[in-house]
């Protein structure tokens, strides 16, 4: 029998529309090395890898009538060259063209008769460097049987590229026949999940995901903030179809600094970085900010089960984050007061036995951000959008250089989807001594993300000059 989507992939499809797509994004920028790399070499690099990704050679097989929920096929046309794009830049291309090409891609769907990834190979960007744009739907990476395509292709150390020869043999599609019987035998079991089924694919998703928090919700049960709505702002709205891009790079030793000078931890500096950064933001636009005002953040976090007491690689593919929701003081006026509300407000969290060290995650081989970040999304992809304003992932990455191939990666930034009525999310990575942001933005909503990207900077020099 094909393995059926869970439930929570499935609402992740339902719920999917052609101005909310449900993948989450990653942007790598690589330097060119002496003996090149092309198109060529990343397609065999990740044509050697698929075969530890069985997911990304299958596609979703909805079940007639919806009697069951979809399931997981081979693709028996899978064809390596769709998903692995070649695209270029009018040389020589900027950062700022490149970005506008990353929101662009995000905002595009993916084919659903296809595995949902796709990776674009880009060419023309000034000072001999390529980019890796990749997109992962949050159905295909659940963190158990599949990791984001990132964690594998890159590696400690430079290596070379060997020939790929494709061997694999998709297994046959199974008939519409089987398809029924199947799912007419899961019914006789559980009666009550063909009318949910029905009423998911049809008539009421949102309704549906609700009741799959509450019933699988190993997110909803830990949240440490009273659910109630969330206070009125300009993120809580109509989201169209287009995208803003914009990051910011900041040194790590400038949080550790902070960190040391003024207490909480690195995570608490960062959360405290874009405070300040969306006051200034609300203050350009004209918008009043009260003394009392906040914005409430959904921060996933990654975290053990109370009897583990190692965090390593077998535990990350666990699907253990936990999303909790931050209230961020954007009426105070004194960074260093921001950073104590923040500390004090995610004390519970680092205080708990499920917490994970930043030096703990460090440990995991591979480049496990990109799956953490992958993570985090399907976590806040479980909550209703009326409970907080933004998005915000942080996932620590290590500290020394990945390659892929012979190609060495200078810059890495997350790119979180946009949940319906939500137009902006955050996502945070650090990555050899530099911390990465990236500011996915609606664009009619947050036009403007490239000023609040350079107002992130702004607060955080605000926070480095402050005194106790």
């Amino acid at each position: 029998m094909p393995d059926r989507l869970s439930a929570l992939d499935a609402s992740f499809l339902y719920l999917e529309d052609a101005v909310t797509p449900m993948h989450v994004g990653g942007v790598a920028v690589f330097e060119r090395p002496r003996d090149g790399f092309d198109y060529e070499q990343l397609l065999s690099l990740v044509g050697q890898r698929l075969a530890y990704l069985p997911r990304y050679r299958q596609r979703v097989l909805n079940v007639p009538g919806h009697l069951a929920r979809p399931v997981w096929v081979d693709d028996v046309d899978f064809d390596l060259n769709y998903h692995v794009r070649r695209s270029a830049l009018p040389s020589p291309g900027s950062d700022e063209q490149l970005y506008d090409l990353v929101a662009r891609l995000m905002a595009r769907p993916m084919d659903h008769e296809r595995p949902l990834w796709e990776a674009y190979f880009v060419e023309g960007l000034e000072h001999n460097r390529v980019a890796l744009v990749t997109k992962t739907h949050q159905a295909v990476v659940d963190g158990v049987g599949t990791v984001e395509l990132g964690q594998l292709i890159l590696d400690e150390s430079p290596q070379d590229a060997e020939p790929y020869e494709d061997t694999w043999t998709p297994r046959r599609t199974p008939s519409t026949t089987q398809l029924i019987l199947d799912a007419v035998g899961e019914t006789v079991q559980r009666p009550g999940e063909l009318v949910e089924n029905v009423r998911a694919a049809v008539t009421d998703a949102t309704a549906t995901v609700d009741k799959i928090t509450n019933a699988f919700g190993g997110v909803a049960s830990t949240l440490r903030t009273l659910v109630s709505p969330a206070p009125a702002g300009p993120l809580n709205t109509h989201v169209s179809g287009g995208r803003m891009f914009a990051v910011v790079r900041t040194r790590l030793e400038d949080y550790r600094k902070i960190r040391a000078e003024h207490g909480g931890t690195v995570n608490d500096v960062v959360l405290a970085a874009i405070t300040g950064a969306l006051r200034e933001w609300l203050l350009s636009r004209g918008a009043g900010v009260t003394a009392t005002a906040t914005m409430r953040a959904l921060v996933p976090m990654a975290v053990l089960e109370p009897d583990t007491f190692e965090f390593s690689a077998a535990g990350l593919v666990n699907n253990q984050v936990e999303a909790h929701l931050v209230d961020l003081p954007i009426g105070e006026p004194n960074p260093v007061l921001r950073l104590k509300h923040i500390s004090h407000g995610m004390r519970a969290y680092t205080d708990s036995r499920r917490s994970v060290a930043a030096r703990a995650m460090l440990k995991v081989g591979g480049f496990a951000p990109a799956t953490m970040h992958s993570l985090a999304a399907r976590a806040a992809g479980s909550f209703s959008g009326r409970i907080f304003n933004l998005v915000i992932t942080n996932s620590p990455g290590p500290q020394q250089p990945l390659y892929a191939g012979r190609a060495r990666m200078t810059e890495m930034y997350p790119v979180i989807p946009l949940a319906r009525n939500q137009a902006l999310a955050i996502g945070v990575t650090s990555y050899y001594g530099t911390v990465y942001y990236g500011l996915n933005g609606d664009r009619k909503a947050v036009s403007d993300v490239g000023n609040l990207a350079a107002m992130v900077e702004d607060a955080l020099d605000e926070l480095k000059g402050a005194h106790r």
